[in-house]
């Protein structure tokens, strides 16, 4: 079974919350009463977007274990504007406290059509635009896209992962689950 979940922000990617800090954070039990289901990866708290959960060891492990290499796509929106020259950074290979990232497929792209509004909304500053870009990894670091672009000096607004694998959000409204074929 595969379950592709809409995420929303503030939301732990577990079923509980048993020795967190986090006490006040919403878990995947408020939107996913489906027994023996895990999440293939993480998802932070303070991201938004596609969680895919399955009772399959073997894909759980395929999805989540950096070295199968299974691209993820998120749309960022980033403070600040952006440009090429900018992206290239990411494109090649951007350095990182632990070490180079592998290069990412980067494009500027418009915010995102129907995007659900986030709650709390992201705080802005009237005095600096804000963007949005559309990168495709293939490693799973801890909070990689955010420190990648706060490394390109275009630090993350919001953060939703559009895709993983050949999986997206589309026709997947905030909070909503549905099954999935593999």
């Amino acid at each position: 079974m595969v379950i592709l979940f809409n995420k929303p922000w503030g939301v732990l990617s577990q079923f509980t919350d048993a020795g967190n800090l986090e006490s006040d954070a919403a878990t995947l039990s408020v939107f996913i009463d489906v027994p023996n289901v895990y999440a293939a990866g993480r998802l932070d708290k303070d991201s938004e977007g596609l969680l895919v959960l399955t009772d399959d060891g073997l894909l759980q492990a395929k999805i989540a274990d950096p070295k199968n290499k299974m691209s993820k796509t998120y749309w960022v929106q980033v403070e600040g504007a952006p440009v090429d020259a900018d992206l290239a950074l990411l494109r090649t290979g951007i350095k990182l406290k632990d070490g180079m990232t592998a290069p990412a497929k980067v494009r500027l792209m418009e915010p995102p059509a129907d995007l659900w509004p986030r709650v709390p909304p992201v705080r802005f500053r009237k005095s600096v635009p804000d963007s949005w870009i559309e990168i495709t990894i293939t490693e799973g670091r801890n909070r990689q896209v955010r420190r990648m672009t706060a490394a390109a000096g275009f630090p993350t607004l919001r953060l939703i992962r559009y895709r993983v694998g050949n999986w997206t959000i589309d026709g997947l409204p905030c909070g909503m689950w549905r099954e999935s074929g593999v």
